[in-house]
């Protein structure tokens, strides 16, 4: 069990290290005037990837690689478990000062990181675009999200609060009350390096707690870049810089962020299959998880559907961040009348799509590389399986002869709605689509994968749109009409049901889980009832 940690929470959500030791120096492409940016966010050739309040690190020097060009951006120097234990104690120092302060004053450290990010919006979203791979536009959007869960905690801060109940003896206040549980960890993934740290980070601060975060190990230049951020916030207030750590690594780091008890509350973003894992280990200590996890994401087009809206949605859906979304979308499930007209139309939006492929960082590029060659590996195993249980390519299906990590996004028809691949999400552009005779049967077909993250319905029927929404609709943790499975906003809480995890994220009552609630009786009489009426006299 041991070997097969060290091999899923060093790749967290199916993220290969594309990391190598060392280069020489002219190789990197923070030394290129194209990458200028990469300086501006105080990154160096060589980093230190450990801050618990000072920079440093003991563990390997590895070397990210651009996925558009496969060409190396700079160094990182890893973290130890010994240096993670560093970065707890220094973060459970600081929670001392820092749940002292008053929650609108942590809110007021918050408002600042987000103007601090606003600050840094385009390299910031660049960087994220040369390590990740995502296009230009979707790394600002995603910079974007973190400033905007940094407004909305803010607000939260002057919100978070308990009850007053009615207490049944006389002379007697029943109430609830929500205080931070202290340093929690959190291990986001290589498709959202920026906004689910921010997700976590921002509410967890708010409500009082201190952030120990581990990011992906092949994205650990985001990682560092946004802790200077947030530690320079810090230091300009004399706050500690060890309220929110950072320890890069790989799987030992994070298989010690699950087994510390120092850590009640850790946070995992990657697949169920690690999630699996890392929630029994917190459950053996009796910590809490907080899992995001894999989907396999479904759109329902019924027959009543805009068809120009499904395709404009499908297209953005299946193919955006190169199908490396946990909420793109895998099987589209189509009214049988109308399963000939949508698959014609989107094998030709495909087509006219492809001429925007391209290096992500440029203008006008909307389609960019995988991430890793684990995951075009992965496209090409599933594509021949897929072919060998009787689907059939009706677009795209091949790795693409490029500089960079670049597939062809591939629409499948002609599998049964149960075959075992289409029952097994893949992280990579690949549609699978469906043939159903009702929307009663669509429903049952996307209830049916064993992952819940996010659903969708295509429909001009009203009747139809409160029986998706009810309980015997949909059993996703998102529940979409009329748009795309994906691109979800931060007020809502984001998180899916089944073997997606059933955590839940961002805004709503998110904020619950970062938070112990002790329930309290305050007794102001000089008497002595009990409850239900007992007399023990």
């Amino acid at each position: 069990m041991a070997g097969l940690l060290t091999r899923v929470l060093t790749t967290a959500h199916r993220s290969p290290l594309l990391l190598l030791r060392t280069m020489s120096s002219g190789a990197f492409l923070i030394h290129q005037p194209k990458y200028a940016f990469l300086k501006e966010l105080g990154l160096a050739e060589t980093n230190k990837g450990v801050y618990n309040g000072k920079w440093f690190a003991n563990g390997e020097v590895i070397t990210s690689y651009c996925p558009a060009n496969k060409q190396p951006i700079a160094q990182v120097q890893q973290g130890t478990v010994q240096d993670l234990d560093h970065c707890i104690q220094a973060s459970r120092e600081a929670w001392q000062m820092w749940a002292d302060m008053p929650a609108p004053a942590r809110g007021e450290i918050v408002r600042q990181i987000g103007e601090a990010l606003r600050e840094k919006l385009v390299p910031l979203g660049q960087l994220v675009a040369v390590e990740m791979g995502k296009i230009k536009p979707e790394g600002i959007g995603e910079v974007q999200e973190y400033v905007d869960i940094c407004d909305y905690a803010v607000g939260l801060s002057r919100m978070v609060g308990g009850s007053v109940l009615p207490s049944e003896r006389p002379g007697h206040c029943l109430m609830e009350n929500w205080n931070p549980l202290g340093p929690v960890g959190v291990i986001t993934a290589f498709n959202f390096p920026v906004a689910v740290y921010g997700w976590n980070s921002a509410v967890a601060m708010v409500c009082g707690d201190t952030v120990v975060w581990k990011g992906a190990p092949s994205t650990p230049l985001v990682s560092i870049a946004i802790t200077k951020i947030v530690e320079s916030v810090l230091a300009k207030n004399n706050l500690p810089g060890a309220v929110s750590t950072l320890c890069c690594g790989g799987a030992d780091v994070g298989t010690a962020m699950a087994k510390d008890e120092r850590l009640p509350l850790l946070s995992f973003t990657g697949s169920t299959n690690v999630g699996k894992k890392v929630a029994m280990m917190v459950q053996e200590r009796f910590g809490r998880h907080l899992l995001e996890l894999g989907g396999n994401n479904a759109i329902i087009v019924d027959q009543d559907a805009d068809l120009e809206m499904v395709v404009r949605a499908a297209l953005f859906a299946c193919v955006g961040t190169s199908g490396q979304r946990c909420t793109t979308t895998r099987r589209l499930i189509l009214h049988h009348s109308l399963h000939d007209v949508i698959v014609e139309r989107l094998v030709k939006a495909y087509g006219s799509f492809m001429s925007r492929l391209g290096d992500p960082l440029d203008d006008g590029v909307l389609y960019g590389p995988m991430h890793s060659q684990q995951g075009v590996d992965g496209f090409t195993a599933t594509l021949k399986e897929a072919q060998a249980l009787g689907g059939k390519v009706v677009y795209g299906g091949k790795v693409i002869e490029h500089e960079g990590l670049y597939v062809e996004p591939t629409i499948i028809t002609g599998l049964p709605h149960d075959s075992p691949v289409v029952h097994r999400e893949t992280f990579a552009p690949i549609v699978y689509v469906l043939k159903c005779a009702s929307l009663d049967e669509g429903i049952t077909w996307n209830n049916e994968v064993k992952q819940g993250l996010s659903s969708s319905l295509f429909t001009q029927n009203l009747g139809n749109v409160f029986k998706w929404l009810g309980p015997k609709g949909s059993d996703c943790g998102i529940i979409n009409i009329n748009i795309p499975t994906n691109g979800a906003e931060i007020g809502g809480a984001f998180g899916g049901e089944k073997h997606t995890g059933g955590g839940r994220e961002s805004g709503s009552d998110a904020w619950k889980q970062y938070m112990r609630r002790s329930t309290c009786t305050i007794n102001y009489t000089k008497e002595l009832p009990l409850a239900q009426g007992i007399k023990f006299e």
